[in-house]
């Protein structure tokens, strides 16, 4: 028990005596040594609190000031080092200096990840470039000047950042050109180019990044490098997009766009004659989108017909076609496949609030040809964040068109005139007035037994009985109601609603979803990817097992075994 070997606490007297000192040294040393004395009979340690003495002034604890970190007055452990804060320009240019290697292997090992991994790093740099950067990365990476370096920095050099005085040194070297100086790769040419063209376009120097991308295009035709595809694929972006810009802008019919068709045309061919798929696919989505944006729809057509798309695209360029592909589907009426093809693309769009901008696009058509094919589509869809803001104006054109308010849908098309044709919707929505009138016909079948064509004139807008009864002839041939006209009396009888399940309506819903899953599945199974050369090393591993079969089929042959292995031989164990 403890308490069999009480501890006197000083002396009797009160004071704090020799045995206090003992006392503090013991309860440090157990301290410090109290991993290694436990014991295991698992028994409780005492710790002893020593009180201060009654003429003992408590002391606050140190708080470390400047002048004390100044002074040195507290020790190192005491004080954090504040961190040196890094400049984003040089960190911009040990970001795309680091780079260059990746290209330089990817040449190498001709391994086109190394080259992807680069271009993701564009958004990270692209907020950080100036001349100053550009300019510095060239210098330091081109050995002598050469003409690709002397064209980057002829493009940045307006800029007031542009470092001349550095620039000029480097001029220099090429008298002090050596032969043992290391070529620069064709890769980080481009490579540097495309920053370039960011830089421009950023700038919204839409002339002089015009003029740059054209003779990076002319220059790239000069090439046939595997490695190259997916740089060059960049560069036909920024390159139609400069000329999207450039007045006359689209949809004019003298437009800017107009004059690069035959560049993409002659890249398109020639990329498919060197199967070429990532220029192949961004070459064909540009020329979409840029016969699109003239209203060019039959032009748009010819090129689907005869131009085959890479189906082992990017996901992103796919998602790109299908969007085009969808839209000259319902402008062409065939809303079923419209319908198909941009929901592939809204599900292989990104859903991140950053990366939004192709998603809404995609959601917007995609609402309007389900309006259009007589479907309402989820209200989920309007409460997604990144679609929300955006959708505002469809949410109200889906109530106006499943309440069959015909009114109601033309005001809002007035209201919102410049949104829907910002966003290229403006003439589909349009045809969405039948869709009205025959909703609120559907409507009011389904709500009276009997009603005149008088009063379904008046509730629709319509301007005669006539063209109210035409319609209704309509809808009841389509299959959209289940109803009889009475010509002579003037009303529309609607008959009794039979049960849902009876119909092909679910089987047809239940094909649909079937269906959704196994192209999900298909593309899956397509975008998987396996290591290069996997199968050769499954063969040689098989080979080799065959040839240990053979040597032990040959060594049983040729009688080469143990006597305890030997057939009626014998063994200890029986």
């Amino acid at each position: 028990m403890s308490g069999d070997n009480p501890h006197l606490n000083g002396t009797g007297d009160g004071s704090n005596g020799s045995e206090d000192v003992e006392m503090k040294e013991q309860s440090e040393n157990s301290k410090k040594h109290s991993k290694q004395s436990k014991d295991k009979d698992g028994d409780d340690e005492m710790t002893v609190v020593v009180p201060p003495s009654k003429g003992a002034t408590p002391t606050a604890p140190t708080k470390k000031t400047e002048a004390d970190t100044a002074n040195g007055a507290i020790g190192e452990d005491a004080t954090q080092v504040d961190e040196v804060p890094v400049d984003p320009q040089e960190k911009a240019i040990t970001d795309i200096k680091a780079n260059l290697p990746l290209l330089d292997r990817a040449v190498t090992q001709f391994d086109p990840r190394f080259s992807l991994r680069v271009l993701r790093t564009i958004s990270s740099v692209r907020k950080h470039l100036t001349a100053h950067v550009l300019a510095t990365v060239v210098v330091e990476s081109y050995p002598v000047p050469t003409a690709t370096a002397v064209s980057l920095l002829s493009a940045v050099k307006d800029d007031p950042t542009f470092p001349s005085e550095k620039v000029d040194s480097w001029h220099s070297r090429k008298e002090a050109q050596t032969s043992s100086s290391k070529e620069v790769l064709p890769e980080i040419d481009v490579y540097l180019s495309i920053l370039v063209q960011v830089y421009l376009y950023d700038r919204k120097w839409i002339d002089a990044g015009a003029q740059f991308s054209s003779a990076l295009v002319e220059h790239l035709r000069t090439l046939n490098r595997r490695t190259l595809d997916s740089l060059a694929a960049r560069v036909y972006f920024y390159y139609a997009l400069f000329f999207e810009e450039t007045a006359p802008l689209p949809p004019s019919p003298a437009a800017a766009v107009i004059s690069i068709r035959k560049p993409l045309l002659d890249a398109l061919r020639t990329a498919t004659l060197r199967k070429d798929q990532d220029i192949q696919a961004a070459v064909t989505t540009l020329l979409l989108r840029n016969y699109l944006s003239t209203s060019h729809v039959t032009q748009a057509d010819l090129l689907i017909s005869h131009a085959k798309f890479p189906m082992t695209a990017a996901n992103n360029q796919i998602a790109r076609y299908l969007y085009y592909l969808g839209r000259i589907r319902a402008i062409q009426l065939s809303y079923t496949e419209a319908h198909e093809h941009l929901t592939s693309a809204t599900r292989k769009s990104p859903t991140s609030y950053k990366a939004s901008g192709f998603y809404q696009a995609s959601t917007k058509l995609l609402i309007v040809v389900e309006l259009l094919m007589g479907d309402i589509p989820d209200r989920a869809i309007f409460r997604q964040p990144s679609l929300e803001k955006a959708l505002q104006p469809y949410l109200q054109l889906v109530q106006a068109v499943s309440a069959g308010d015909v009114t109601g849908f033309q005001n809002l098309v007035q209201r919102y005139n410049a949104t829907f044709r910002k966003d290229d919707t403006y003439t589909l929505i349009l045809r969405l007035r039948q869709n009205v009138i025959r909703t609120g016909i559907r409507m009011m079948s389904l709500s009276y037994a009997r009603i005149s064509l008088r009063d379904m004139c008046l509730r629709l807008g319509l301007d005669s009985e006539e063209s109210a009864e035409y319609i209704v002839a309509k809808a009841i041939r389509d299959g959209v109601i289940e109803a009889s006209l009475d010509h002579e009396r003037g009303y529309m009888k609607s008959k009794e609603v039979g049960d849902v399940y009876a119909t092909r309506e679910p089987g047809d819903a239940f094909h649909e979803r079937i269906q959704a899953c196994l192209v999900l599945h298909d593309e899956s199974v397509k975008a998987m990817r396996f290591p290069m050369n996997q199968h050769r090393l499954e063969l040689k591993n098989a080979q080799e097992a065959r040839e240990r079969e053979r040597e032990l089929a040959k060594e049983i042959v040729e009688g080469e075994m143990d006597d305890d292995d030997a057939p009626g031989g014998d063994f200890e164990g029986l």
